[in-house]
């Protein structure tokens, strides 16, 4: 027909007799009750299906000429459209199969199991015909019934569950419509569905789920709700602005839970338990971070300057994490494996960075170290070097130096004494001496307390400054007796013999009553000169503490008066030979001792501050006001906070003293003087 020029009549009457068929098809599909609708529509579109595959053949010729000539639908998509036109698009069967399908997926999201290979070969059908026509006559109203299905049952579970159950019924439901995806859906329907759940389980209930009470947010970190934690992370991550929810409810309640724990007094008592308090609550957060949050760097960040706002509201932080430091490198580490020592010093380090004045910590270290090296009290050296070589790298090399000087001190003080005593062989009877030379600049700054110090002793430290000083010249030695100990053997009443560890100025006490058995607190202060409150801690120490209280007062009390008398205790006894008597002190700085920290501090910091102004100076030449303190600020900001106030006062004296000078029109404006 088509080489005899009838191409338009065989295309027509092809389209003419195939509506006629669907149509006929259409009734028939109508007529099928309940479930046997789909298995109907389904069947005939499998007939359908391969009568067109076989019509296309017998057409070809058609196909290939006429039909390209006349730029008209081939036959197989010609037949396609028919069947949609015919079938699909029918009065009676559009809207009864969009419903049919509808109605399928609600009753598998409800629980019943359904025939997925029948929607799966409806579904298909609808692809088939075009993208336009799955999404349309079927994908848009499948969003929409979800939508509205999502919504009614979110509301449902919002009232009746708690928040870590309804996430698990919200994953649940995700997953769910994942897996329908994959048995008969569209693949491109994935990302739509989900973020049809999404919305209506998750982004539209947010605020309420993260603050519910007894099981929202908070409740999952003060529990350690690991699961429920790492749930809510996946489900929120998934919508907008879902892990900021999330991110700025842990860093309100770190915040308010650090600072209850910083500014609660009761807390503050005990130092090593404090910052104890504070590493526990780090690993905890940690912990949370690694294994609930995907070790997410956000979150990371929140937790860090969270830590950091709330320890630096405690004044005292830098002072409590050097006491922590102390407690651990005196007793704390003993018996703990190396590894496990770096991990200690590593968290210190953690610490130790959130602190905004370093150089406070600095100072309390640097007498804290000073107190372990004299005192031989140390648990490792290793360990101590461990944490200065942490600290230069946190620091640089300025911050350390002087705490390294220290650790060289000491190794030349034991080869001082080993020269001292070979070149004095008669001093290897009675009592002997070892003396800690101490560099001014390293140690930390102690005032030289006086102390007469007994004859025996006396003469053993003139011999060792004779030798010293014929050994180095231009130098100059001052004794910090404040600073020592001795070993005294001791004989009581029935013949006990017990030998003391005590510091220097009980041994001046002590000694007195080798040749008195009575002696009053005046006489005493007259003896040693030791100043009056090193004088009465020191005797409270020697006589008010059970168990080491070697000698006796009267009137028996806790503090010590000027009209008390001391005599000898004959009665003393101790299971051990060796008995140290500690001297009665506070752990923490008194109030008093504060301040003076704080007065030595602010002092050290003025000419760190002038050095920055006038490095910047220098390499700016003219500043305005604002931006110095700006810059100043930012360098100086490793070692700590710097007050503007104080810069304020250093760019004064600075200008006093001709490094700079303000612009004659512009007071506002500095210059710097070469």
């Amino acid at each position: 027909m088509v080489l005899h020029k009838f191409g338009e009549k065989l295309y027509t009457g092809f389209i003419a007799t195939m509506t006629g068929h669907l149509k006929e098809k259409a009734k028939l599909i109508e007529a099928a009750q309940g479930g046997a609708f789909l298995e109907e529509l389904n069947k005939k579109w499998n007939e359908h299906n391969k009568a067109l595959e076989m019509i296309r053949d017998i057409l070809m010729y058609m196909d290939r000429t006429y039909i390209e000539s006349t730029k008209k639908p081939h036959v197989h998509p010609m037949g396609l459209s028919l069947w949609r036109d015919n079938v699909v698009h029918s009065v009676k069967i559009h809207a009864r199969l969009l419903n049919t399908l509808l109605d399928l997926v609600h009753k598998e999201r409800t629980g019943e199991v359904i025939d997925r290979g029948l929607v799966r070969n409806v579904t298909k059908m609808f692809m088939d015909l075009g993208e336009s026509v799955y999404q349309d006559d079927f994908e848009k109203p499948f969003l929409e019934a979800s939508s509205e299905f999502y919504k009614v049952e979110s509301m449902e579970f919002i009232e009746s569950c708690d928040c870590g159950e309804y996430l698990r019924r919200a994953e649940k439901r995700l997953t769910e419509e994942i897996d329908r995806v994959g048995h008969y859906l569209d693949g491109k329907s994935e990302d739509k569905i989900t973020s049809v759940v999404e919305r209506e389980m998750i982004a539209n209930h947010m605020q309420r789920l993260v603050h519910m009470e007894n099981s929202g947010l908070v409740n999952m970190l003060l529990n350690d709700k690991y699961e429920d934690l790492g749930r809510m992370y996946n489900l929120f991550r998934r919508v907008t602005n879902g892990l900021a929810t999330v991110r700025d409810v842990m860093t309100s309640h770190l915040r308010e839970m650090g600072k209850q724990l910083v500014t609660d007094p009761e807390k503050s008592k005990d130092p090593v338990e404090f910052v104890q308090r504070l590493l526990d609550e780090r690993d905890k957060y940690d912990k949370i971070i690694s294994t609930a949050f995907g070790n997410d760097k956000t979150f990371q960040n929140a937790s860090n300057s969270s830590f950091e706002y709330f320890i630096n509201l405690n004044t005292r932080s830098p002072e409590f994490i050097s006491l922590f430091v102390d407690d651990k490198l005196r007793k704390g580490l003993k018996g703990i494996a190396d590894v496990d020592v770096e991990v200690i010093l590593d968290k210190v380090m953690m610490l130790f960075r959130y602190l905004q004045e370093k150089d406070v910590f600095e100072k309390y270290y640097k007498q804290h170290l000073a107190k372990r090296l004299l005192s031989g009290k140390t648990v490792s050296d290793d360990a101590e070097k461990s944490l200065i070589v942490k600290l230069k790298t946190e620091c640089g090399y300025q911050f350390t130096s002087k705490l390294e000087g220290m650790f060289t001190d000491m190794k030349t003080s034991e080869d001082t004494m080993r020269g001292f005593y070979g070149s004095h062989p008669e001093l290897s009877e009675g009592p002997s001496l070892t003396v800690q030379v101490l560099t001014t600049g390293s140690w930390p700054t102690q005032p030289a307390v006086p102390c007469n110090l007994p004859a025996e002793v006396s003469v053993l430290c003139e011999k060792f400054r004779s030798y010293y000083l014929g050994t180095h010249t231009g130098r100059r030695l001052s004794w910090q007796t404040n600073m020592g100990t001795a070993d005294i053997k001791a004989v009581f009443g029935k013949g006990q013999k017990h030998e003391l560890n005590v510091s220097t100025f009980q041994m001046c006490v002590l000694m007195l009553f080798n040749n008195s058995d009575r002696l009053s607190y005046k006489e005493i202060e007259q003896a040693t000169e030791i100043p009056a409150p090193e004088l009465k801690r020191c005797l409270q120490s020697l006589a008010c503490v059970k168990g080491k209280n070697v000698i006796k007062k009267e009137p028996m009390s806790k503090d010590i008066g000027e009209d008390d008398l001391f005599v000898v205790n004959d009665k003393f006894t101790s299971k051990f030979y060796k008995v140290k008597i500690g001297t009665v002190v506070a752990q923490k700085e008194t109030e008093p001792e504060k301040q003076e920290t704080r007065q030595r501090v602010e002092e050290d910091r003025k000419p760190q501050i002038e050095a920055a102004i006038v490095r910047i100076m220098k390499s700016r030449k003219i500043l305005d006001h604002n931006n110095i303190i700006a810059e100043v600020t930012k360098q100086l900001q490793p070692r700590f906070l710097a007050n503007p106030t104080e810069i304020k006062k250093r760019i004064e004296s600075l200008i006093e003293r001709d490094f700079l000078e303000r612009d004659n029109t512009d007071r506002k404006l500095y210059r710097y003087l070469a």
